[in-house]
């Protein structure tokens, strides 16, 4: 059975986590949102149309007859089926346990441009927009990648990446954390990110992975745009 996904088409959001992982693994599957009609079928799924438990919003799968919502739980689903998880339980608990993480780290990245509210446009909350980001480049951030750093080094296999000896789904997501993070605050990150060179050879050998290095180059991936969570505003790169 192949894979339907479903997310927005023109932004990379919090789609792109599972579209990682899609590719990484060459997995059969469908962005079925970005076909032909796609968008009405997939608002017809979070309308509750169609036959099955309703997602509340995009990015969602349909596999088979189930449909499964919400970025870590899909790739909790995903994660052994694709081979970027540990079988044992207490490996998929821990790739589970960092992908929540990752999950409260993009949504703070969101809230530098939306620190009031998504009901209202980025223009409308500048000010509480740059003093929620210079604490978030300050505080958090750091301290998001100090926790990373301190799971790579600890890894008992030595390898670089988060969990064993392989690549799992959570080190798809935080390369796409520090790409987007380098995409939205260039001279931050060009100050923070000497700080952490584990992190930096997590996102290199991500990149340079063959079916990643090939997705990045085709037209599959969208490019960062201020419409996704990552959001390059130059007034808030402190």
């Amino acid at each position: 059975m192949s894979y339907e996904f479903y997310y927005w088409p023109g932004i990379q959001g919090r789609g792109e986590f599972v579209r990682l992982a899609l590719e990484q693994a060459g997995a059969d599957y469908v962005d079925a949102a970005r076909a032909e009609g796609g968008m009405e079928k997939m608002q017809a799924f979070v309308a509750g149309d169609v036959v099955g438990a309703p997602p509340f919003a995009p990015p969602f799968l349909k596999h088979g007859d189930l449909i499964i919502a919400q970025v870590a739980n899909i790739l909790d689903y995903l994660g052994p089926r694709l081979g970027l998880a540990p079988m044992d339980e207490a490996g998929r608990i821990w790739a589970r346990q960092l992908q929540l993480t990752v999950t409260d780290l993009v949504q703070e990245a969101h809230d530098t441009h939306h620190p009031v509210s998504t009901a209202l446009y980025y223009e409308d909350q500048v000010d509480e927009a740059q003093r929620y980001t210079a604490k978030f480049l300050e505080l958090r951030v750091p301290k998001y990648l100090g926790y990373f750093e301190r799971v790579a080094m600890r890894n008992p296999f030595g390898s670089g990446m988060l969990i064993g000896n392989g690549i799992t789904y959570p080190d798809l997501s935080l390369f796409q954390c520090i790409a987007g993070l380098r995409y939205a605050f260039p001279a931050a990150m060009a100050r923070i990110e000497p700080d952490f060179p584990q992190l930096a050879a997590l996102h290199d050998r991500v990149a340079g992975l063959p079916n990643v290095s090939a997705y990045l180059a085709s037209d599959r991936r969208i490019p960062f745009n201020e419409h996704g969570v990552f959001r390059h505003y130059p007034e808030l790169d402190g």
